[in-house]
């Protein structure tokens, strides 16, 4: 059965207007035939097809609320996107297949990247919520400084992967359960070291991702793999 995004209001559920696009132009569906829906605030229902054109579609519930189960951690990745944007855009994907809750895009001094498209980005997030059968919608946030993000960062544990020498904590040492933890991924040719520096000032914390020396894409995959793992 096909999983469309929607505002649901009382018994009534509103496709968004892209959903609506693909439900009534891509997909054909007509009045009558049978849908299911999320809120991509973890609700998953069942519904009838009611109105149906290419600039809104709405349905009728026939069954739910059936809420999600959350998992035991959130995990916000915090990554500087890459040069070749579909190289993140891939991460992304298979990310919120795995499981994350938040995404923000960091602009550093390395970055060969400064500009983000999110719109394009929420629908990647989008199309893998739906085809991973899940009803949470991660966040998205908006291209920030490192600065920026630094001073505004709020979680129970707050941790930084980089390539320089010091003190690192395992990755698979860390404790995700029941907590929520932001993680810091740098660019290509890694963060620059005072911006290390005013990270660990902040109260963030070395961590490692083993011997091999990884990609930009490849460490924030590792990562949520990890806190899944773990958790």
């Amino acid at each position: 059965m096909n999983i469309f995004i929607a505002s649901v209001i009382d018994k009534t559920g509103m496709l968004t207007s892209e959903e609506s696009w693909h439900c009534a132009k891509v997909l054909r569906k007509k009045a009558g035939d049978a849908i299911q829906l999320i809120d991509g605030k973890g609700n998953f229902y069942e519904a009838i097809l009611e109105l149906v054109s290419d600039k809104k579609c709405t349905a009728k519930i026939t069954s739910g609320p059936v809420l999600q189960a959350k998992r035991n951690y959130y995990l916000h990745l915090a990554i500087a996107p890459t040069k070749q944007i579909d190289r993140i855009e891939w991460m992304i994907e298979k990310a919120v297949e795995i499981g994350i809750d938040e995404i923000s895009f960091i602009n550093c001094k390395n970055s060969e990247r400064t500009v983000i498209k999110t719109d394009r980005i929420n629908k990647i997030v989008e199309s893998a919520v739906k085809q991973s059968l899940q009803a949470y919608i991660p966040k998205i946030n908006e291209l920030v400084s490192f600065k920026e993000l630094i001073n505004a960062a709020i979680a129970d544990q707050k941790l930084i992967g980089h390539c320089y020498e010091g003190e690192k904590q395992n990755i698979k040492q860390t404790d995700f359960k029941n907590r929520s933890t932001l993680i810091l991924i740098g660019p290509e040719g890694d963060f620059a070291k005072e911006e290390v520096d005013l990270a660990i000032n902040n109260k963030f914390k070395a961590v490692s991702f083993g011997q091999n020396r990884l990609r930009t894409e490849t460490a924030g995959l590792y990562v949520c793999q990890t806190a899944s793992i773990l958790s």
